[in-house]
């Protein structure tokens, strides 16, 4: 049984997704961002960083994983999926893997930051972490161009990009224009075990519409937390 400590964002997304497409038995505890719950000291001692997601194990002495690549490479060893087990499969899933937690997910993190959250607008820095956004997705369409898949096979390669990349729109970046990048995240859209996954542990809709008071409501409380 897995312990999964996790709440509703690209991070979190990856490892319920990935717990779903392995059918590994897992208990979810929310964490509030909002209340600071990922600070508290019973946290720290899961994850020393204070951040989601994380997981104990609990068939493997209860050990705590954190970091949200981490915890998919370490999914993806103890059952054998969604990673190849030989070198140069695992290397390229692993590149993209980085790729993601090297540049999607940091260049997404600040669009939103500057884009959604913060009330004054700094054009500047909305243009610089927007354009570098929609120079990594188009490097994942030109990957995606001659390949159906980031790295051979679905894999955690494709779970961790999907997360973010499916939240364009709340960092105010458009695809349309992408058509191998769109197809494949229709594609993972379709994929029961995605669907469960990013309604964990709430079905949190607004980074996909990115309008309405939801969002506006949900803007609020992020900022409240990157100022933290």
């Amino acid at each position: 049984m897995i312990d999964l400590y996790t709440a509703s964002t690209p991070n979190g997304w990856k490892a319920s997704i990935a717990l779903e497409e392995l059918a590994l038995p897992y208990e979810v505890h929310p964490i509030s961002l909002s209340k600071n719950e990922q600070k508290e000291e019973w946290f720290l001692k899961i994850c020393p960083n204070g951040r989601i997601p994380a997981i104990v194990d609990r068939d493997a002495d209860n050990f705590a994983v954190f970091e949200s690549g981490a915890i998919l490479i370490y999914l993806a060893e103890k059952t054998g999926r969604l990673m190849p087990t030989d070198a140069k499969g695992r290397s390229l899933v692993i590149q993209w893997l980085m790729f993601q937690m090297g540049g999607i997910g940091p260049m997404m993190g600040q669009a939103n930051v500057f884009f959604r959250y913060f009330p004054e607008k700094i054009q500047a820095a909305i243009d610089r972490y927007q354009n570098e956004t929609k120079r990594l997705f188009t490097v994942l369409d030109g990957r995606l161009k001659e390949h159906e898949y980031l790295a051979g096979d679905y894999s955690i390669a494709d779970i961790a990009n999907w997360s973010w990349v499916r939240t364009h729109k709340w960092s105010g970046v458009e695809i349309d224009d992408l058509p191998h990048l769109s197809r494949w995240v229709e594609a993972i859209a379709a994929r029961p075990a995605a669907q469960k996954g990013i309604a964990i542990p709430v079905d949190l809709k607004t980074l996909q519409e990115g309008d309405g008071q939801g969002a506006k409501k949900f803007a609020e409380e992020a900022l409240k937390m990157v100022q933290r």
